[in-house]
């Protein structure tokens, strides 16, 4: 038999839990709805799976060795090999970019339009003027290597960054950003230059003449820019 005093305390228990559940449920610390659980990440291709497997079979034997270098610094070993790989990384992208800037910049310059160029008809006429000197002393192959020389002073000037300081006459003469007339004219005289410094001979008024006629040619008869 149930008295009123046990139904005035069931009632009164009743209100307290639903007081303080409603209290819990305010409370803006506690999660009560479904947690959203994060998406898988996508599994790496396999090419860079390989490499990881590479790269681990190629540092096997030093695993020790990273292991006592990462206690001495308070880090794991694994964390030891991936800071050597990537500095090892970063210094083969460095050395990379080193030898292919120059290449590139010489492609680019290749494949712009190649306008047509010749020497100022003052640089020309002096240089023609000191190498005649020359010449008619009988110095030959001095005259013809003035005119190398000077050549290529005279491209350096006209297409900045277009020669190497190891680019050697033979390369000069076939460069694709050089004006078909300037490549003619250069390989006239670059042959006769490279003939006499490897067969050690001697330059003859013939080989100086058909030298200056192939400059004169070029640098006093070809077009100028306007």
């Amino acid at each position: 038999m149930t008295t009123g005093t046990g139904d005035s305390g069931a009632a009164a228990q009743a209100d307290s839990f639903a007081s303080d559940w409603q209290a819990l449920r305010g409370d803006q610390q506690i999660q009560f709805g479904p947690v959203e659980l994060p998406k898988p990440q996508p599994a790496p291709p396999g090419w860079l799976e390989d490499v990881f497997d590479f790269l681990g079979w190629l540092l096997s034997p030093f695993v020790d060795v990273f292991a006592a270098i990462g206690r001495v610094l308070g880090v794991s070993g694994q964390l030891v090999m991936w800071l050597l790989i990537a500095g090892a990384a970063a210094l083969v992208a460095i050395l990379l970019a080193r030898y292919l800037r120059p290449i590139l910049a010489r492609r680019a310059v290749a494949n712009e339009t190649t306008p047509e160029w010749a020497p100022e008809t003052g640089e020309a006429l002096a240089l023609l003027d000191d190498a005649d000197r020359l010449a008619a002393e009988g110095r030959y192959g001095e005259a013809t290597h003035l005119l190398l020389r000077r050549s290529v002073g005279q491209i350096a000037a006209a297409r900045p960054g277009l020669l190497e300081p190891s680019s050697t006459a033979r390369e000069i003469a076939a460069l694709p950003a050089l004006p078909e007339a300037a490549r003619g004219a250069f390989a006239v005289i670059a042959e006769r230059v490279e003939r006499s410094l490897f067969a050690l001979r001697s330059l003859s008024a013939e080989d100086w003449r058909a030298a200056r006629a192939a400059y004169a040619e070029f640098a006093l008869a070809a077009p100028r820019l306007a």
